[in-house]
């Protein structure tokens, strides 16, 4: 799989880089920021084309990704560790105030390659760090879950809360239905709804089919 990321990637993506830029900036502002200490060292894990990342205003920012297109994309102050999420990363013990990462770890091979990376998360996090997680929970995706080649592992907001509290996390916020699945070929919505949207969770109850779980070390 590793061999074909940047094939998957630029041909599932293609032409919506920008919409996706400008839908990733409201996001962040609009609501992730919150969860983010001022002066905040940051991860970002899965990080493919550096949407998150790169529009987060912190002083320390990384990307984790073996995805060797995610470099040319990254702003240059954003240091890239191009590895394989569930060995050691190279960053020492408590070092992190936030790691942040959406549609990944569907992507992963196994829950021990999961667990793995959860283990090294919470390592490099300080005390009080936070792990923000977005992700396609396939309750409300039975069969469209599977439509992409890359999926994997099957996770709902409830079994990934329980693997997060096996490895020493304690749990934030736990929310099943949070954003709509994928703007991989979804409609282009104007922005200022999606704005509408995400200060109105009794919506995320109608069109919410991916989950958010925050966690704390």
């Amino acid at each position: 799989m590793q061999d074909n990321l940047q094939t998957i990637y630029a041909q599932r993506f293609s032409g919506r880089e920008e919409y996706r830029r400008k839908v990733w900036g409201v996001l962040v502002a609009d609501y992730l920021y919150r969860f983010m200490p001022a002066e905040a060292s940051v991860l970002d894990l899965g990080c493919g084309y550096g949407e998150f990342i790169n529009q987060v205003k912190a002083p320390v920012r990384y990307g984790m990704d073996l995805n060797p297109d995610a470099r040319q994309c990254l702003h240059p102050d954003v240091r890239l560790f191009q590895q394989d999420c569930s060995v050691r990363w190279p960053l020492p013990d408590d070092t992190l105030d936030l790691v942040f990462t959406s549609n990944f770890f569907e992507h992963l091979p196994s829950k021990s390659s999961l667990a793995a990376t959860l283990h090294e998360a919470r390592r490099c996090l300080r005390p009080g760090g936070r792990l923000v997680c977005l992700g396609p929970n396939i309750k409300y995706l039975p069969g469209a879950y599977w439509d992409f080649w890359d999926h994997y592992l099957p996770l709902t907001e409830a079994s990934l809360a329980e693997g997060l509290q096996m490895v020493g996390f304690k749990l934030e916020r736990v929310v099943p239905r949070f954003l709509p699945y994928t703007m991989a070929d979804g409609p282009r919505y104007p922005l200022f709804l999606f704005r509408v949207y995400l200060r109105w969770p009794f919506a995320w109850r109608l069109f919410g089919r991916q989950f958010l779980v925050i966690a704390q070390k």
